[in-house]
């Protein structure tokens, strides 16, 4: 029942619907009218809270009012859970009801008889308030419900000796209890200044040590940006560093050293990029989370998930060493973060929701800048390892839970997983010149390709096999440099595949996708999906069940995508392989009838927006800028919209890796744990290289056995991944209750706490509903299918195209049809429907485009300098020729294609020139111009009747009386420059065609610099 009404609930939030009422009568009923518009084809679009900024605007004569009364402002502490923590209300006379309600808390806690098992989350902190004596720090934390709290004392250091001493109060207490025990506190400190409230937190990340005191960070601002089955994810808005001295304490001037280490700490944002969850484990996948429980739910107990972090990806690991040898259950106040991307938006379907979640998980190990980690260290470790999951939900439910209740067995949920990473060799570059592309070097040659090896092991680890290695480096260069790492990487993947199973085998397909986006026949997007296609059937996809009712499937086995920086053209890639896998997992849950999402769609270009969101958020991280190509530059559409950005971000790339690079690399070894201070050795500004700080000691080689070369892989982690079906155990009334396994309900509703709709994140959303345009869908003529392809996205779909005002160029026997058609009261342009007349010109646009005009205009005799454009266009963007013929309109990529001259083409034509048949009847026509003018002039000025308008002002102009220069020979003034670069001009060198340094300072080699610098129209920019 409890399911039931869950879904129903979820069901009202995200379709926005309200509770059908009969329709009002307007008036009395009068007979249809033949001109009344039809039936709405397509359901109307309700106004709601969800739809975009028009579908907000109130309808004519409705009035918009606010609950929240005049001069009300919307701001955080708006909002059911404020950006900043609310310190803990210390009070010592709780009400009955409160006393009551912890009075059943209470027999949770204790595990009192007759009472269901403890809650999941009951010792999980949530909310905390800090509070310091001369002595020592005090954290409340509180859980979800605030009526649960706990305390830990940290005690503060009186030196730079004192060792980190943290105390885990194992006491639940109630609120009452907690209020005395802080006066108590209170009390024994009033002679040292008493107990205060420092700040509120959402949790604490750990502490580090440098040369000085220890440090605490905590998280002090956050906010949500996904929710996957009932469990936010929040991302760090705001942190503090809070040092745990005395009162009293000093700090040493003459210690300069930590003031540094404090400023390159402070050179890393953590506001940027980070990511936590109270409740779900975001550094694995949902499907390793969904088997993981399975397990244990066969197992008879729940699943413990604070002690199964993937530490590959939390990035405060070196931070949370301390508390996690202080205390027995770390995780119950620290938080693991992760750094990369989440973004989550909804899909409406005619009431149905989907939720695409993209979650980008960045590797820890080998972090760094772009040009300072490159290729991979001794361990197997890649620079720029990421890995990307989207997670396609049917917002039917909002637990992973079925009707049953089965636990994790929900058919609602599907994930999919890729990764990207370097090129798994020792290879570097160097950058410390000033050349954008640095060479490239290949620092060692492993024969028996070690460091490969490990790699691939650790992604069989992860994901299974087969391992699906898509290579996009370039294959052809004059200057050899990303082709010597294409040759090396095909060796190695030849060489670890003589080793394994046939159905194991690394598929390595490579492709020079720069070499086919320069190409002008080259199509990189159709070749993308051929590939995507067999990228998505070989690995598969993850869908939760439970084996009996609905199927289960797994993924086995991963797409491993790679260019040289792993940025632009790997994000490509990965889009168009990301959107193949949505066709599959909307098809997978009954959303889509086929398997393939199309693009210009809604729902497309929604997972668009993400993706590259998720790509400028990768590429600022490593590369110090977004995306230089995105998909519009491979794509081929705006075109010179896309150049002028991708100019602007090279630049910023290239500064950022030659100025800035340096000091995020060093932030990154501190607050990651590659570098440690200690009493003796080098600081950390003053290495040479980092080398040794994310490679292998080289002493302890002798001491490690070394890897066998041949089975260099791990035939357990070959096997393939099972997802065990959902046991069938009979109903017992005293088995554990939901609470016991998962507590989304306390999260995500929130009970006994006042909460609305339109204040809960899934309402609130990013959805294909708000792009939609509100008035246009009031007619029922707007199909609201998310799915379906949008010609024009600002335009309404019912709504033909206006025909644009443009130039015409007509011949004389034109005119003269002209005029005998208008005698006839024929139209000249087109008819009543609409349909163009053969005899009308065409715009001077087309007839300046190359091309256009090339074929014979016999049919309806028209010779001219204009060629006809005979052509209708319907309204369905269909073209009909003179034959009846239909041709489908070009599109956006044919159009550009067509537009494009290069410059060898315009070299041949100039050097042969051509005259057609045609184009010498024109000529022809011309000099036999009944309007020919006599070559000589009589210099007798003719009547002021007699002159064209256009030459008045030169007949009547002042030459006549002052002359073209005064009598002395001296010219006007303004006009020396004129007369010098005119005298210049008639001057001729002993070498003409020859062009000296001085001469590139004169005006007209103004376009031969330009062609110098490459900014010649006939130099096209690169696409990397």
């Amino acid at each position: 029942m409890a399911d039931m009404v869950e879904a129903e609930l979820v069901s009202a939030i995200v379709a926005g619907a309200a509770p059908e009422s009969p329709p009002r009568q307007a008036g009395p009923a009068r007979p249809p009218d033949p001109k009344d518009p039809a039936e709405p084809i397509f359901p109307l679009l309700h106004n709601n809270a969800g739809a975009g900024p028009d579908s907000l605007a109130p309808r004519a004569g409705s009035t918009v009012t606010s609950r929240a009364g005049p001069g009300a402002t919307s701001d955080d502490n708006d909002e059911d859970e404020p950006a900043v923590a609310r310190p803990f209300h210390r009070t010592s006379s709780p009400d009955s009801a409160a006393r009551l309600v912890q009075d059943e808390d209470e027999a949770h806690i204790a595990g009192a008889p007759g009472v269901g098992p403890r809650s999941r989350l009951i010792h999980k902190m949530h909310k905390f308030s800090l509070y310091e004596t001369a002595s020592r720090f005090y954290m409340v934390g509180s859980d979800m419900t605030e009526k649960r709290y706990r305390i830990l004392k940290i005690d503060r250091t009186v030196d730079d000796t004192s060792e980190l001493t943290i105390t885990d109060d194992p006491t639940v207490y109630t609120q009452k209890d907690m209020s005395a025990l802080l006066d108590t506190i209170d009390d024994g400190n009033k002679g040292t200044g008493g107990l205060k409230l420092r700040c509120t937190t959402w949790g604490l990340l750990g502490f580090i040590k440098f040369t000085g005191p220890w440090y605490m960070l905590l998280i002090t601002k956050k906010s949500t940006v996904a929710m996957i089955g009932g469990h936010y994810v929040y991302q760090i808005d705001g942190t503090d560093l809070i040092p745990l001295t005395s009162p009293g304490f000093k700090t040493d001037q003459r210690n300069t050293e930590e003031s540094r280490f404090l400023t390159i700490l402070n050179n890393l944002d953590l506001t940027r990029s980070f990511y936590y969850s109270y409740s779900y484990d975001i550094t694995r996948t949902l499907q390793y989370n969904i088997t993981r429980e399975r397990n244990a739910l066969i197992n008879g107990h729940p699943c413990n998930v604070d002690n199964d972090f993937n530490s590959m990806f939390v990035w405060n690991h070196h931070l949370l060493g301390p508390a996690a040898k202080a205390l027995n259950a770390p995780y119950d106040w620290c938080r693991p973060i992760i750094h990369g991307y989440i973004d989550q938006a909804a899909v409406s379907i005619y009431g149905r929701t989907a939720h695409i979640t993209v979650i980008a998980r960045r590797s820890r190990f080998f972090a760094g800048a772009r040009f300072l980690k490159r290729g991979a260290n001794d361990l197997g470790y890649v620079a720029n390892d990421v890995e990307t999951e989207q997670i396609v939900s049917e917002a039917l439910t909002t637990s992973f839970h079925a009707p049953g209740p089965k636990f994790f067995a929900s058919p609602a949920y599907t994930s999919y997983v890729q990764h990207r990473g370097s090129i798994p060799l020792h290879w570097t570059q160097d950058n410390t010149g000033v050349t954008p592309k640095p060479p490239i070097d290949l620092n060692l040659v492993d024969p028996f390709y070690t460091a490969a090896a490990l790699h691939f092991d650790n992604l069989f680890e992860r994901y299974g096999g087969p391992i699906y290695a898509l290579n996009l480096v370039k294959a052809r260069e004059r200057t050899p440099r990303e082709s010597k790492l294409l040759q090396e990487y095909t060796r190695a993947i030849e060489y670890l595949n003589q080793f394994l199973p046939a159905k194991h085998k690394i598929i390595h397909r490579a492709w020079d996708m720069s070499r086919a986006a320069k190409s002008r026949d080259g199509d990189v997007i159709s070749t993308l999906e051929s590939i995507a296609e067999d990228v998505v059937t070989t690995t598969g996809f993850f869908q939760n069940g439970d084996g009996h009712t609905t199927p289960i499937r797994l993924q086995n086995g991963v797409a491993r995508t790679n260019c040289i920086d792993c940025l632009d053209r790997t994000n490509a890639a990965q889009f168009v392989i990301g959107k193949r896998a949505l066709g599959h997992q909307l098809h997978a849950l009954g959303i889509l009838e086929d398997t393939v999402v199309h693009y210009d769609t809604d729902a497309v270009n929604l997972f668009t927006h993400m993706y590259h969101d998720h790509g400028d958020t990768i590429a600022v991280q490593y590369g110090g800028s977004q995306l230089v190509n995105t998909m519009e530059t491979y794509r081929k559409i705006n075109q010179w919209t896309s150049h002028s950005r991708d100019m602007i971000e090279s630049f910023k790339r290239y500064y950022n890796n030659s100025f800035l690079d340096g000091q995020r690399q060093e932030a990154y070894n501190l607050f990651l744990g590659n570098y440690i201070w200690a009493q003796g050795q080098p600081m950390l500004w003053d290495l040479a290289t980092d080398y040794y700080l994310h490679h292998e000691d080289p002493r302890t080689w002798i001491e490690k056995r070394k890897r066998d070369y041949i089975h260099w892989f791990t035939p357990e982690f070959l096997e393939e991944r099972v997802l065990p079906p959902y046991p069938p155990v009979p109903y017992d009334p005293k088995r554990k209750s939901t609470s016991a396994y998962d507590d989304y309900w306390l999260e995500y509703y929130r009970p006994s706490t006042l909460s609305s709709f339109l204040k809960m994140f899934p309402y609130k959303m990013n959805s294909t509903i708000k792009y939609i345009p509100f008035k246009s869908t009031q007619d029922g003529r707007y199909d609201l299918s998310p799915f379906r392809v949008r010609g024009d996205p600002d335009a309404d779909a019912n709504d033909k195209k206006k025909a644009k005002k443009e130039v015409t160029i007509l011949a004389p026997q034109d005119l003269t049809r002209l005029s005998d058609d208008a005698a006839d009261n024929s139209s000249v342009n087109s008819d009543k429907n609409g349909t163009s007349n053969p005899a009308r010109g065409i715009s001077l646009q087309r007839w300046l485009q190359p091309g256009l005009h090339d074929k014979s205009q016999a049919a309806n005799g028209v010779q001219g300098i204009m060629k006809d454009t005979n052509h209708n266009t319907d309204g369905d963007g269909f073209t009909n020729d003179l034959n009846g013929e239909t041709k489908a309109k070009p599109s956006a990529l044919e159009k550009s294609r067509a537009a494009q001259w290069t410059f060898t083409k315009v070299v041949h034509e100039s050097l042969n020139p051509t005259v057609s048949s045609t184009e010498t009847e024109d000529y022809a026509r011309y000099i036999s111009h009944p309007h020919n003018l006599p070559l000589v002039v009589s210099a007798e000025t003719p009547a002021a009747g007699e002159i064209e308008p256009e030459y008045q002002e030169y007949v009547s102009g002042t030459w006549q009386s002052e002359g073209l220069a005064s009598l002395d020979g001296v010219m006007k003034p303004g006009h020396e420059d004129d007369m010098a670069l005119y005298v210049e001009m008639l001057q001729v060198g002993d070498n003409p065609l020859t062009v000296t340094e001085e001469d590139a300072q004169k005006k007209r080699y103004k376009a031969y610099r330009k062609w110098l610098r490459g900014k010649s129209l006939f130099k096209q920019q690169p696409v990397d």
